[in-house]
Protein backbone atom coordinates (compact mmCIF):
# COMPACT_ATOMS: atom_id res chain seq x y z
CA UNK A 1 0.00 0.00 0.00
CA UNK A 2 1.07 3.58 -0.63
CA UNK A 3 2.01 5.59 2.44
CA UNK A 4 0.50 9.02 3.16
CA UNK A 5 3.55 10.91 1.87
CA UNK A 6 3.47 9.05 -1.47
CA UNK A 7 -0.25 9.67 -1.89
CA UNK A 8 0.24 13.34 -1.08
CA UNK A 9 3.01 13.62 -3.69
CA UNK A 10 0.76 12.06 -6.34
CA UNK A 11 -2.14 14.28 -5.35
CA UNK A 12 -0.01 17.38 -5.82
CA UNK A 13 1.78 16.27 -8.97
CA UNK A 14 1.48 19.06 -11.48
CA UNK A 15 0.05 18.24 -14.88
CA UNK A 16 1.49 20.04 -17.89
CA UNK A 17 0.34 20.51 -21.46
CA UNK A 18 2.63 21.37 -24.37
CA UNK A 19 -0.03 23.16 -26.39
CA UNK A 20 1.53 23.59 -29.81
CA UNK A 21 4.36 21.22 -30.67
CA UNK A 22 5.55 21.84 -34.23
CA UNK A 23 6.49 19.12 -36.69
CA UNK A 24 10.12 20.22 -36.48
CA UNK A 25 10.29 19.96 -32.70
CA UNK A 26 8.37 16.67 -32.73
CA UNK A 27 10.97 15.26 -35.11
CA UNK A 28 13.79 16.32 -32.78
CA UNK A 29 12.02 14.76 -29.79
CA UNK A 30 11.76 11.46 -31.66
CA UNK A 31 15.18 11.41 -33.33
CA UNK A 32 17.05 12.50 -30.22
CA UNK A 33 14.87 10.29 -28.01
CA UNK A 34 14.40 13.19 -25.61
CA UNK A 35 12.68 12.54 -22.32
CA UNK A 36 9.01 13.50 -22.02
CA UNK A 37 7.88 13.29 -18.37
CA UNK A 38 4.72 11.30 -17.65
CA UNK A 39 3.10 14.47 -16.32
CA UNK A 40 3.49 16.23 -19.68
CA UNK A 41 0.92 15.82 -22.47
CA UNK A 42 1.95 16.96 -25.95
CA UNK A 43 -0.56 18.43 -28.40
CA UNK A 44 0.66 18.61 -31.98
CA UNK A 45 -0.42 21.57 -34.10
CA UNK A 46 -1.66 25.10 -33.47
CA UNK A 47 -4.86 25.20 -31.40
CA UNK A 48 -7.27 28.12 -31.70
CA UNK A 49 -8.65 29.83 -28.61
CA UNK A 50 -11.61 27.45 -28.18
CA UNK A 51 -9.43 24.38 -28.67
CA UNK A 52 -6.84 25.68 -26.22
CA UNK A 53 -9.48 26.20 -23.56
CA UNK A 54 -10.62 22.60 -23.98
CA UNK A 55 -7.07 21.28 -23.89
CA UNK A 56 -6.21 23.26 -20.75
CA UNK A 57 -9.04 21.79 -18.65
CA UNK A 58 -7.48 20.59 -15.40
CA UNK A 59 -3.95 21.54 -16.49
CA UNK A 60 -1.58 23.19 -14.01
CA UNK A 61 1.27 24.25 -16.32
CA UNK A 62 1.08 25.26 -19.98
CA UNK A 63 4.04 25.08 -22.38
CA UNK A 64 3.59 27.49 -25.31
CA UNK A 65 5.89 27.77 -28.33
CA UNK A 66 3.95 30.07 -30.69
CA UNK A 67 0.28 30.24 -29.60
CA UNK A 68 -1.30 33.40 -28.21
CA UNK A 69 -2.79 32.86 -24.76
CA UNK A 70 -5.74 35.26 -24.52
CA UNK A 71 -7.59 36.63 -21.51
CA UNK A 72 -10.46 34.26 -22.37
CA UNK A 73 -8.11 31.28 -22.03
CA UNK A 74 -6.80 32.49 -18.69
CA UNK A 75 -10.32 33.12 -17.37
CA UNK A 76 -11.59 29.74 -18.57
CA UNK A 77 -8.69 27.74 -17.11
CA UNK A 78 -8.58 28.48 -13.36
CA UNK A 79 -6.35 25.47 -12.67
CA UNK A 80 -3.42 27.11 -14.50
CA UNK A 81 -0.57 27.99 -12.16
CA UNK A 82 2.13 28.77 -14.68
CA UNK A 83 2.85 29.27 -18.37
CA UNK A 84 6.28 28.39 -19.70
CA UNK A 85 6.88 30.36 -22.88
CA UNK A 86 9.37 28.45 -24.98
CA UNK A 87 11.53 31.36 -25.98
CA UNK A 88 11.90 35.01 -25.03
CA UNK A 89 9.52 37.92 -25.52
CA UNK A 90 6.60 36.22 -23.78
CA UNK A 91 4.69 39.50 -23.77
CA UNK A 92 4.12 39.17 -27.50
CA UNK A 93 2.02 36.04 -26.91
CA UNK A 94 0.74 36.46 -23.36
CA UNK A 95 -0.70 39.57 -21.72
CA UNK A 96 1.52 39.60 -18.65
CA UNK A 97 -0.84 41.86 -16.71
CA UNK A 98 -3.73 39.46 -17.34
CA UNK A 99 -1.57 36.53 -16.26
CA UNK A 100 -0.61 38.32 -13.05
CA UNK A 101 -4.26 39.17 -12.39
CA UNK A 102 -5.11 35.48 -12.67
CA UNK A 103 -2.20 34.46 -10.47
CA UNK A 104 -0.45 32.69 -13.34
CA UNK A 105 3.34 32.76 -13.26
CA UNK A 106 5.01 33.29 -16.64
CA UNK A 107 8.46 31.82 -17.23
CA UNK A 108 10.68 32.00 -20.31
CA UNK A 109 13.58 29.94 -21.67
CA UNK A 110 16.16 32.50 -22.78
CA UNK A 111 19.47 31.62 -24.35
CA UNK A 112 18.57 28.31 -25.95
CA UNK A 113 18.96 29.59 -29.53
CA UNK A 114 21.59 32.32 -29.29
CA UNK A 115 23.94 30.64 -31.76
CA UNK A 116 21.16 29.49 -34.08
CA UNK A 117 19.61 32.96 -34.39
CA UNK A 118 22.97 34.70 -34.75
CA UNK A 119 23.99 32.29 -37.53
CA UNK A 120 20.68 32.93 -39.32
CA UNK A 121 21.20 36.68 -39.05
CA UNK A 122 24.73 36.19 -40.39
CA UNK A 123 23.35 34.17 -43.31
CA UNK A 124 20.78 36.87 -44.08
CA UNK A 125 23.51 39.52 -44.00
CA UNK A 126 25.63 37.59 -46.52
CA UNK A 127 22.61 36.84 -48.72
CA UNK A 128 21.76 40.53 -48.82
CA UNK A 129 25.35 41.66 -49.35
CA UNK A 130 25.82 39.39 -52.37
CA UNK A 131 22.16 39.48 -53.57
CA UNK A 132 21.96 35.70 -53.38
CA UNK A 133 18.16 35.44 -53.25
CA UNK A 134 17.74 38.02 -56.02
CA UNK A 135 19.99 36.12 -58.42
CA UNK A 136 18.40 32.81 -57.43
CA UNK A 137 14.95 34.15 -58.39
CA UNK A 138 16.30 35.56 -61.64
CA UNK A 139 17.95 32.30 -62.67
CA UNK A 140 14.76 30.34 -61.91
CA UNK A 141 12.89 32.81 -64.12
CA UNK A 142 15.30 32.13 -67.00
CA UNK A 143 17.43 35.28 -66.57
CA UNK A 144 21.21 35.32 -66.24
CA UNK A 145 22.18 38.64 -64.65
CA UNK A 146 25.46 38.39 -62.68
CA UNK A 147 25.31 41.10 -60.01
CA UNK A 148 28.01 42.61 -57.83
CA UNK A 149 27.67 43.08 -54.10
CA UNK A 150 29.20 44.34 -50.88
CA UNK A 151 32.41 42.86 -49.47
CA UNK A 152 31.82 42.84 -45.73
CA UNK A 153 35.37 42.83 -44.34
CA UNK A 154 36.22 46.35 -43.20
CA UNK A 155 32.60 47.52 -43.24
CA UNK A 156 30.87 48.88 -40.13
CA UNK A 157 28.05 46.84 -38.62
CA UNK A 158 25.74 48.34 -35.98
CA UNK A 159 24.39 45.63 -33.69
CA UNK A 160 21.36 46.87 -31.79
CA UNK A 161 20.98 44.74 -28.68
CA UNK A 162 23.92 42.95 -27.07
CA UNK A 163 22.21 40.13 -25.22
CA UNK A 164 23.17 36.55 -25.95
CA UNK A 165 22.24 36.68 -29.63
CA UNK A 166 23.62 40.15 -30.31
CA UNK A 167 26.88 39.37 -28.52
CA UNK A 168 27.27 36.19 -30.57
CA UNK A 169 26.60 38.17 -33.74
CA UNK A 170 29.19 40.73 -32.69
CA UNK A 171 31.87 38.07 -32.21
CA UNK A 172 31.05 36.50 -35.58
CA UNK A 173 31.12 39.84 -37.41
CA UNK A 174 34.38 40.81 -35.76
CA UNK A 175 35.92 37.47 -36.77
CA UNK A 176 35.52 38.30 -40.49
CA UNK A 177 37.04 41.75 -40.10
CA UNK A 178 33.92 43.90 -39.77
CA UNK A 179 34.04 47.04 -37.63
CA UNK A 180 31.51 46.34 -34.88
CA UNK A 181 29.58 49.07 -33.06
CA UNK A 182 27.15 47.51 -30.60
CA UNK A 183 24.51 49.23 -28.49
CA UNK A 184 22.28 47.97 -25.73
CA UNK A 185 20.31 49.61 -22.94
CA UNK A 186 22.64 48.00 -20.40
CA UNK A 187 26.35 48.94 -20.67
CA UNK A 188 28.62 46.06 -21.70
CA UNK A 189 32.26 45.38 -21.00
CA UNK A 190 33.02 44.78 -24.66
CA UNK A 191 35.41 46.66 -26.95
CA UNK A 192 32.62 47.35 -29.45
CA UNK A 193 30.07 48.75 -26.98
CA UNK A 194 28.84 52.24 -27.87
CA UNK A 195 26.73 54.02 -25.29
CA UNK A 196 24.70 56.08 -27.78
CA UNK A 197 22.46 54.26 -30.25
CA UNK A 198 22.67 57.08 -32.80
CA UNK A 199 26.48 56.92 -32.79
CA UNK A 200 26.34 53.15 -33.22
CA UNK A 201 24.06 53.52 -36.25
CA UNK A 202 25.88 56.44 -37.83
CA UNK A 203 27.52 55.45 -41.12
CA UNK A 204 26.95 51.70 -40.71
CA UNK A 205 26.84 49.54 -43.83
CA UNK A 206 24.88 46.85 -41.97
CA UNK A 207 22.40 47.13 -39.10
CA UNK A 208 21.43 43.93 -37.28
CA UNK A 209 18.60 44.07 -34.73
CA UNK A 210 18.67 41.85 -31.62
CA UNK A 211 16.61 43.65 -28.98
CA UNK A 212 13.75 42.29 -26.91
CA UNK A 213 10.43 43.98 -27.60
CA UNK A 214 9.20 46.09 -24.69
CA UNK A 215 7.25 49.32 -24.35
CA UNK A 216 10.61 51.13 -24.30
CA UNK A 217 12.02 49.45 -27.42
CA UNK A 218 8.89 49.40 -29.59
CA UNK A 219 9.64 51.47 -32.69
CA UNK A 220 13.16 52.28 -31.48
CA UNK A 221 14.37 52.30 -35.08
CA UNK A 222 12.12 55.12 -36.18
CA UNK A 223 12.19 57.16 -39.40
CA UNK A 224 15.01 59.39 -38.14
CA UNK A 225 17.24 56.57 -36.95
CA UNK A 226 16.68 54.55 -40.11
CA UNK A 227 18.39 57.38 -42.01
CA UNK A 228 21.54 57.45 -39.85
CA UNK A 229 23.46 54.53 -41.44
CA UNK A 230 25.25 54.80 -44.78
CA UNK A 231 22.99 55.23 -47.81
CA UNK A 232 22.02 51.87 -49.24
CA UNK A 233 22.80 49.90 -46.07
CA UNK A 234 21.56 46.42 -45.20
CA UNK A 235 18.99 46.03 -42.42
CA UNK A 236 18.77 42.58 -40.79
CA UNK A 237 15.98 41.83 -38.32
CA UNK A 238 15.67 38.45 -36.61
CA UNK A 239 14.22 39.88 -33.38
CA UNK A 240 10.75 41.48 -33.54
CA UNK A 241 9.18 43.45 -36.38
CA UNK A 242 7.71 46.09 -34.05
CA UNK A 243 11.19 47.30 -33.14
CA UNK A 244 11.30 49.00 -36.55
CA UNK A 245 8.94 51.63 -37.98
CA UNK A 246 7.47 49.60 -40.83
CA UNK A 247 6.28 52.53 -42.94
CA UNK A 248 9.70 54.17 -42.73
CA UNK A 249 11.37 50.85 -43.58
CA UNK A 250 9.25 50.39 -46.70
CA UNK A 251 9.87 54.00 -47.76
CA UNK A 252 13.59 53.47 -47.28
CA UNK A 253 13.57 50.39 -49.50
CA UNK A 254 11.82 52.33 -52.25
CA UNK A 255 13.93 55.50 -52.14
CA UNK A 256 17.26 53.70 -51.71
CA UNK A 257 18.01 54.87 -48.17
CA UNK A 258 17.95 51.20 -47.27
CA UNK A 259 19.61 49.08 -49.92
CA UNK A 260 18.32 45.73 -48.71
CA UNK A 261 16.13 44.42 -45.89
CA UNK A 262 16.79 40.85 -44.73
CA UNK A 263 13.88 39.92 -42.48
CA UNK A 264 12.86 36.89 -40.46
CA UNK A 265 10.07 38.65 -38.51
CA UNK A 266 6.99 40.56 -39.61
CA UNK A 267 4.10 42.48 -38.01
CA UNK A 268 1.63 39.79 -39.09
CA UNK A 269 2.66 36.20 -39.65
CA UNK A 270 2.33 34.40 -41.96
CA UNK A 271 2.54 37.11 -44.62
CA UNK A 272 -0.77 37.82 -46.34
CA UNK A 273 -1.05 37.67 -50.10
CA UNK A 274 0.13 40.93 -51.63
CA UNK A 275 2.27 41.91 -48.63
CA UNK A 276 4.49 44.84 -49.67
CA UNK A 277 7.70 43.07 -48.65
CA UNK A 278 7.02 40.32 -51.17
CA UNK A 279 6.93 42.94 -53.93
CA UNK A 280 10.32 44.40 -53.00
CA UNK A 281 13.16 43.02 -55.09
CA UNK A 282 15.62 44.33 -52.49
CA UNK A 283 14.22 42.22 -49.66
CA UNK A 284 15.24 38.74 -48.54
CA UNK A 285 12.56 37.05 -46.45
CA UNK A 286 12.52 33.97 -44.22
CA UNK A 287 9.59 32.52 -42.30
CA UNK A 288 10.46 33.32 -38.66
CA UNK A 289 12.83 30.38 -38.69
CA UNK A 290 16.04 31.81 -37.22
CA UNK A 291 15.89 29.68 -34.08
CA UNK A 292 15.00 26.45 -35.88
CA UNK A 293 17.96 24.09 -35.68
CA UNK A 294 18.07 20.61 -34.19
CA UNK A 295 20.63 21.69 -31.60
CA UNK A 296 18.56 24.71 -30.57
CA UNK A 297 15.37 22.66 -30.29
CA UNK A 298 17.11 20.11 -28.10
CA UNK A 299 18.36 22.88 -25.81
CA UNK A 300 14.91 24.50 -25.83
CA UNK A 301 13.29 21.29 -24.60
CA UNK A 302 15.93 20.86 -21.90
CA UNK A 303 15.38 24.40 -20.62
CA UNK A 304 11.59 24.02 -20.77
CA UNK A 305 11.77 20.94 -18.55
CA UNK A 306 14.10 22.77 -16.17
CA UNK A 307 11.52 25.56 -15.91
CA UNK A 308 8.84 22.94 -15.24
CA UNK A 309 10.97 21.45 -12.46
CA UNK A 310 11.31 24.93 -10.98
CA UNK A 311 7.54 25.37 -10.96
CA UNK A 312 7.09 21.96 -9.33
CA UNK A 313 9.67 22.75 -6.67
CA UNK A 314 8.06 26.09 -5.85
CA UNK A 315 4.63 24.46 -5.73
CA UNK A 316 5.84 21.76 -3.34
CA UNK A 317 7.26 24.43 -1.02
CA UNK A 318 3.98 26.34 -0.78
Amino acid sequence: MKDENEMAREEHQLRALFADCTEELALVLREKNLRVPDAVTINYGSPNERELITLCHGIDVLFVEHTVVTRAVLDACPSLRAIIFMGTGAGTYIDLADAARCGVQVLTTPGYGDRAVAEHAFALMFAAARRVAVMDRQIRAGEWLPTGGLQLAGEKIAIIGLGGIGATMAHMASSIGMKVAGWSRTPREEPWFVGNIDLALNGASVVSVHLSLTDETRGILDARRLRLPAKGYILVNTARAALVDEEALLRGLVDGTIGHAALDVFPDEPLASGNPYARQENATLTAHAAYMTSAAYEELWRRTLLAFERVKTESAQQ
